[in-house]
C-alpha cells in the first residue's frame, strides 16, 4: 500500500464558548457552554487525523488550561502538534457565539492579541511543512496579519517541494474588512488544486453568474477540482469528468459550527488517496452532516469506522 500522503495546515487554534439558547445577544448576561476545542484549521486537522490522514498543524496556544483542552483533543486524534508553540504571556484564542433564530451565527474572536495571533515561519513550522505532502489553507488564517505571511510563505514551500494545496475560502463576515485579505485570497486561488468554497462564495472568485458556470471559470484557471458546499443542502463536486451531486442526509441539527470544516478534511483526505469523485464526496457530506449533531465544533467529528457505518445507514 502506498504512503498516504500528509496535510499541514496553519492557523487560529482557540477555544468557543456558545450560547444556549437562540436570540441570546452579547449585549446583555447569558448562559454559554465552553470550552470546547476549536479553531477553524484545528477543527479540519482533527477530522481529518481521525480519518486516518496524517495531518500537522502550524499554530500557537497560551500556556494555560485553554491551550491545554486543545492539544489534548488533537494529540488525542492523532494530528502532529510539534509547530504548535506554548507560549508563556499571551493567552489561547477565543470566540464566543450566539445564534439568531434562523440559525445565523454572530462570532466574537480574540485571535489577533492571542496566543495565535502571530505565528512566525520559524524552525518547527519550516519543518513541519518540510515533511508535507499537502497545504490546507482557511481564508481565516489569510485575515489575519500576524498569520498571513507565515500562510503565503508555506504555500511557496510546499508548491516548490511539488505538493498540492487545497483552499476553503471561510469568509466570516467579521473578518471581511482585515486589511490585504483580497490580496492573499487571490494568491491561494491561483496556486490552489481542490477549491472548497460554501455557498455564495463561489462567486467572490469569478464573474460568472451561476453555480455551473463559475464552477467551469474556476476550472479553466486550472484548478483541479471544486467542491461547492451547501449546508443542509448537500454539495456538488464538480472536475473535468464532470458534475456529481451529494444529497443532504437527515440528521438533527444541534450545532452548525464546524460542519464545513469537517466536510472539507474528508474532502481533501479522500481526494489526496485518489478516491473517486462521487464516493469522496458522499464520505464528505456525511462528514459535515456528522459534525452538526453535536455541540460544539469538534464533538460530532467521526473516525472512518463510524463514518462508514453513517452512510450504510443512510443507503
Amino acid at each position: 500500500m502506498s504512503r498516504l500522503r500528509k496535510i499541514v495546515t496553519i492557523g487560529e487554534i482557540l477555544v468557543e464558548i456558545m450560547a444556549t439558547r437562540r436570540g441570546q445577544s452579547f449585549l446583555e448576561a447569558g448562559d454559554y457552554r465552553g470550552p470546547f476545542p476549536s479553531g477553524a484549521p484545528a477543527i479540519f486537522v482533527n477530522q481529518a487525523a481521525l480519518l486516518g490522514q496524517p495531518a500537522a498543524i502550524v499554530s500557537a496556544v497560551g500556556e494555560d488550561a485553554f491551550g491545554a483542552v486543545n492539544l489534548n483533543r488533537l494529540r488525542a486524534s492523532g494530528v502532529d502538534v510539534s509547530a504548535v508553540a506554548v507560549r508563556q504571556g499571551p493567552a489561547t484564542g477565543s470566540a464566543f457565539v450566539t445564534y439568531a433564530a434562523d440559525g445565523s451565527r454572530d462570532f466574537l474572536f480574540n485571535i489577533a492579541h492571542s496566543a495565535c495571533g502571530t505565528i512566525p515561519f520559524d524552525a518547527s513550522a519550516r519543518a513541519a511543512v518540510a515533511g508535507a505532502d499537502h497545504l490546507h489553507v482557511m481564508g481565516s488564517a489569510l485575515a489575519a496579519p500576524g498569520l498571513a505571511p507565515t500562510v503565503l510563505q508555506a504555500l511557496d514551500a510546499v508548491k516548490g517541494q511539488g505538493g498540492t494545496v487545497s483552499f476553503d475560502p471561510n469568509l466570516r463576515k467579521e473578518m471581511a474588512r482585515a486589511p490585504g485579505l483580497r490580496p492573499a485570497l487571490e494568491r491561494v486561488l491561483e496556486a490552489c488544486d481542490l477549491f472548497l468554497p460554501s455557498g455564495e462564495e463561489l462567486f467572490s472568485f469569478c464573474e460568472a453568474t451561476t453555480e455551473d458556470a463559475a464552477a467551469a471559470e474556476l476550472l479553466a484557471r486550472g484548478i483541479e477540482a471544486v467542491v461547492v458546499k451547501k449546508g443542509a443542502a448537500g454539495a456538488v463536486w464538480y472536475d473535468g469528468a464532470g458534475r456529481y451531486e451529494a444529497a443532504p442526509l437527515a440528521v438533527e441539527e444541534v450545532d452548525p459550527t464546524g460542519a464545513g470544516d469537517s466536510f472539507g478534511a474528508a474532502a481533501v483526505s479522500f481526494w489526496l488517496r485518489g478516491l473517486a469523485a462521487p464516493q469522496a464526496l458522499a464520505r464528505a457530506n456525511a462528514a459535515g452532516a456528522a459534525a452538526v449533531t453535536a455541540l460544539g465544533p469538534m464533538e460530532g467529528a467521526l473516525d472512518s469506522a463510524a463514518l462508514d457505518a453513517m452512510l450504510r445507514a443512510s443507503d
